[in-house]
């Protein structure tokens, strides 16, 4: 294999790692602009939470796992979603990020390889915020599709997203 396709494969690699995305931690936001969830008590067993994640699948299911955590917390089996909003965000400050180009032509071809670094302090580049309203209680469950048994949520949702 000639040095220049060994060049190209090992930078493409590179690349590819570098932007993979990963799940952010399950976490409490030490911020308005960080990811985490943030949750506000309106009544004894009805609360506002939200999550900020990079993606609006992952801050929907943590929105749901911290729902389920603060209904056992709060000594309830399920909680209802009363209301529920997304609100995604673009571009606020570009990050770092990785470019790779290649071009062929009558004068040979070239590989070229540009990396950026973001001095933007580490603000968000993307993100997806999950806004829950829900109501706690204990019994049977009602029968609505947004009512939800706080331990199988629980049980569902950590494992998969790798949450202890």
């Amino acid at each position: 294999m000639p040095i220049s396709r060994l060049f190209t494969v090992g930078i493409a690699t590179l690349a590819l790692a570098a932007c993979a995305s990963s799940v952010p931690a399950y976490q409490q936001a030490s911020s308005d602009r960080s990811y985490g969830y943030r949750d506000t008590a309106i009544e004894s067993n009805r609360y506002r939470i939200s999550y900020r994640a990079n993606n609006s699948s992952v801050a929907s299911d943590y929105a749901l796992l911290r729902a389920a955590e603060l209904t056992i917390a709060n000594g309830y089996d399920w909680f209802e979603i009363v209301s529920a909003d997304t609100e995604n965000s673009g571009n606020r400050n570009s990050g770092s990020s990785v470019r790779i180009g290649g071009s062929t032509g009558s004068f040979g071809s070239g590989v070229g390889v540009g990396v950026g670094i973001g001095l933007g302090g580490g603000q968000i580049s993307s993100s997806s915020v999950r806004i829950l309203e829900i109501v706690m209680g204990n019994g049977e469950k009602p029968a609505t599709p947004n009512a939800y048994d706080a331990r199988t949520v629980q049980q569902n949702i950590r494992p998969r997203m790798n949450v202890r």
